[in-house]
């Protein structure tokens, strides 16, 4: 008898193990981390980068301002940081997974979400997902996203985050009105100095839910992603990294804690 109970659990321990070794291997993009950045994958022509690369206008500024940001969020912060982000489409089932939304170049790229795809994203946010937009500069630009995100909030209007909101206060305290460019936007001067021109006043514009948190962040006339990537660049400012990297951590605190 205790031969038999012994081989029974014995079977059973082997059972359950094989069960949950094939539950992993169906899955290959379990959470590895608290933290996750997704980029949005959204149909578009023609791209551009640096480094040698040539990315589609949502892939703007990758590996590197990953590379960069990423290791430098879990150092300041102490959050289990993945190392990589994950690049998926609106309608893609895995969504859910990803509360932290970043999209690159949405003007440029000309982000034309579909009706179904802004539904989509409208539900996302709704339920708690936060979406950062950065890369926007000029009016054109502006015009085209600002048409596209009316498909996703027809009822809400984008607004001027106010320098007292908590995304500018809850981990590093920032002031608006500095500039983080691009590092084409940077000029040298006569006397050597590194200077910004951009194509307009900064600006950092959001769209708010019923109970005021934030759920679209817009760095508009803004490169953060670039000033994340040129992190190693001795000719890309040290202080409009570090603001990039403050900004970012910002973004990431918020979402996490709205």
């Amino acid at each position: 008898m205790r031969r038999a109970i012994k081989a029974a659990i014995a079977l059973a321990v082997c059972l359950v193990t094989a069960v949950a070794g094939s539950d992993n291997g169906k899955r290959t993009d379990l959470p590895e981390a608290e933290f996750h950045m997704a980029r949005l994958i959204y149909r578009t022509r023609g791209g551009g980068g640096s480094h040698g690369f040539v990315q589609p206008w949502w892939a703007i500024d990758y590996p590197f301002a990953e590379e960069h940001f990423l290791p430098a969020l879990q150092r300041m912060t102490n959050i289990a940081v993945a190392q990589d982000s994950r690049h998926l489409e609106i309608m893609d089932p895995r969504l859910s997974d990803y509360p932290f939304l970043f999209m690159q170049q949405p003007g440029r790229g000309n982000w034309n979400p579909t009706v179904q795809e802004a539904g989509r994203l409208r539900e996302h946010l709704l339920r708690g997902g936060f979406l950062l937009v950065d890369d926007l500069h000029g009016e054109y630009d502006w015009a085209v996203f600002e048409r596209s995100m009316w498909r996703v909030f027809p009822d809400r209007p984008i607004v001027e985050i106010p320098e007292n909101d908590a995304v500018m206060h809850v981990f590093f305290d920032l002031k608006k009105g500095t500039e983080i460019p691009g590092k084409r936007h940077l000029r040298r001067t006569y006397g050597g100095q590194t200077v910004a021109r951009m194509e307009g006043e900064p600006s950092w514009r959001g769209i708010y839910d019923d109970h005021r948190r934030l759920m679209v962040a817009i760095n508009f006339n803004m490169d953060m992603g670039d000033a994340w990537e040129h992190a190693d660049d001795p000719d890309y400012p040290g202080p409009m990294t570090a603001l990039a990297y403050q900004l970012g951590t910002n973004y990431v605190i918020y979402s996490m804690t709205h």
